[in-house]
């Protein structure tokens, strides 16, 4: 039998297209007065992980295990995660508005992938040889391919392709990769719908306060 996620679990969304701006996604309503928050706890963060395929359900465990054992270790490693996700973000929403990026956010995604490329190595494959992450038990191996997709997707050519959802209160990014770029928000079934709501309603309205 397996348990059921407690009622106060985060919702996690991967319909960004790219791992490094789903990670950016944790931060919920970003435009609002008070966004919500979806790394409340180390647990989340593993929670997270899992969803995006970046760990096993035996890592997982042994790194709530860990993190049981170590908590300001595991605290300290959720406030680098949310400071990488703050880097992550307005790297990018820099990049979708055709800015230079900040050189203090340049730096800080820098300083964290020296400290993930470190823990890359080359493994045997059933197709071959292909880089890998060391199977290392540390609070923060979850960054470490988080660090690594951003670096990369900053430096490809596909970057202009990232977009900001256009619905407020959202402001998620999210990766266009529809033929013509015509993609404007982050989902069309929540953000889009609500959209095309609120401009359906202000067309329903201006033509009620019309002339008689």
């Amino acid at each position: 039998m397996t348990s059921s996620p407690p009622d106060d679990a985060p919702s996690f969304s991967f319909d960004a297209n790219h791992l490094a701006l789903d990670f950016a996604n944790t931060l919920g309503s970003r435009q609002a007065e008070r966004p919500r928050e979806h790394l409340r706890h180390y647990g989340d963060l593993l929670a997270w992980a899992r969803l995006a395929d970046l760990l096993s359900p035996s890592q997982a465990e042994r790194l709530s295990a860990l993190a049981a054992q170590h908590p300001a270790a595991a605290e300290q490693t959720l406030a680098e995660a949310r400071a990488l996700r703050e880097t992550i973000y307005r790297l990018f929403v820099r990049r979708a508005s055709g800015q230079e990026p900040a050189p203090g956010d340049l730096d800080a995604l820098n300083r964290a992938l020296a400290r993930a490329l470190a823990h890359e190595r080359l493994r045997p494959t059933p197709k071959g040889i292909a880089w890998g992450w060391a199977d290392d038990d540390a609070l923060d191996r979850v960054l470490w391919p988080v660090a690594r997709a951003a670096g990369e997707l900053l430096a490809a050519a596909e970057a202009t392709r990232v977009r900001i959802c256009e619905a407020a209160p959202c402001g998620w990014l999210f990766l266009d990769t529809t033929r013509n770029r015509s993609r404007r928000w982050c989902d069309m079934r929540s953000c889009g719908n609500r959209a095309k709501a609120r401009r359906h309603y202000a067309r329903s309205k201006a033509g009620r306060s019309g002339p008689a």
